[in-house]
């Protein structure tokens, strides 16, 4: 299992909480995090309770300055390993996985040269952080095999007026 320590000051000061579990909302331990320290694991931390809004994936370090996340307010434990075998995600340009696609097979920094926009998507083997904007930037939506999802749904689970896929990172598989 890991293990996430929350602040609630930079540079690790403050009230802090710390957990190795699933936590669906923090703000009844904290009233605000502006740090983190994960010391082992991965965790996807969400900006809203009930595990939505936007995913963060956190891996072992320090965060001293965490302030382009608005307050953390839910937790999940994730165990990822490298992911060895054959990854494969499809991205189409139109609703319901029609139109122009483009299968991606590893890391892609900008998407753009493929498709000028992604209205669905469909995870066939591996796992996925999808960005919004290129060279892994922006908002992360973490995709996992088998999970298939129109622009509406991600919109949804993202709470946003508007998502835009613009490049992918290919390189773990979930556990649990």
């Amino acid at each position: 299992m890991g293990r996430i320590i929350f602040y609630e000051d930079r540079n690790f000061q403050g009230r802090h909480y710390e957990t190795s579990s699933d936590c669906p909302e923090l703000t009844s331990y904290l009233s605000r995090c502006h740090s983190i320290r994960v010391e082992s694991g991965c965790f996807m931390v969400y900006d809203r309770p009930n595990f939505m809004g936007n995913q963060f994936l956190m891996r072992r370090g320090e965060y001293a300055d965490y302030m382009s996340m608005n307050m953390t307010t839910s937790i999940e434990n994730k165990i990822f390993k490298q992911h060895n075998g054959k990854r494969r995600i499809i991205f189409y340009e139109d609703r319901n996985f029609q139109g122009r696609s483009y299968e991606c097979m590893s890391d892609c920094p900008d998407m753009s040269s493929y498709l000028s926009r992604c209205h669905s998507c469909r995870v066939e083997s591996g796992c996925f952080m999808v960005y919004e904007r290129p060279n892994f930037m922006g908002n992360q939506y973490f995709m996992r095999r088998g999970e298939a999802h129109e622009r509406a749904t991600m919109v949804k689970l993202l709470n946003r007026a508007e998502v835009q896929v613009q490049s992918v990172w290919s390189g773990l598989d979930q556990v649990s």
